[in-house]
């Protein structure tokens, strides 16, 4: 079990590497292909012509694969929370190889996604078996289940037809 959970992990890991680092081969090949014609986002499909996208692609798909497979050897507590790596993998990257600047809030972002996927991954509860639709029905009328998606549905009632409205065209935390 222990080695099962130790390649899961490993996979996670490559997953990771490989989807951050897809993103920002990508963004060099389209930068590349909107430099010889009409960029993507006024229509343009050149990009589709850049071996460099393409690879960008690909390496997305090893990415996806591998996640996929690392479900296979370890839970999903453990997997789930390391596809956040990717974030701080295309963070670092673009930073070097984009000449992006990582502002403050940034590096903040990044060392949140270390500490919650840690959390999560320390604190994971064992898994157990369902075998029945009753056992998963015993588990969604649990009352700090029934609380937690009351709580989480009145937070998006409020934030969209309150606060969206107001701020969202001026505030990026409110979409």
């Amino acid at each position: 079990m222990y080695s099962s959970n130790l390649l899961g992990f490993i996979l996670a890991m490559v997953s990771s590497a490989f989807i951050g680092s897809s993103f920002i081969i990508k963004k060099k090949g389209l930068r590349k292909a909107g430099v010889s014609g009409p960029r993507a986002s006024s229509g343009g499909y050149g990009y589709l012509l850049e071996p460099l996208w393409w690879i960008g692609m690909i390496t997305m798909v090893v990415g996806e694969i591998s996640n996929f497979v690392a479900y296979i050897y370890a839970p999903a507590v453990l997997v789930t929370p390391l596809g956040a790596l990717s974030i701080i993998v295309s963070a670092v990257l673009a930073h070097f190889l984009l000449k992006e600047k990582l502002q403050k809030m940034g590096v903040l972002g990044c060392l949140l996604c270390i500490v919650g996927s840690t959390v999560i991954v320390l604190h994971a509860p064992e898994e157990r078996s369902i075998n029945s639709v009753e056992e998963i029905w015993e588990l969604a009328i649990q009352p700090a289940f029934l609380l937690y998606t009351a709580s989480v549905v009145a937070i998006a009632l409020v934030l969209i037809l309150y606060f969206s409205p107001r701020y969202g065209q001026t505030n990026i935390l409110v979409l």
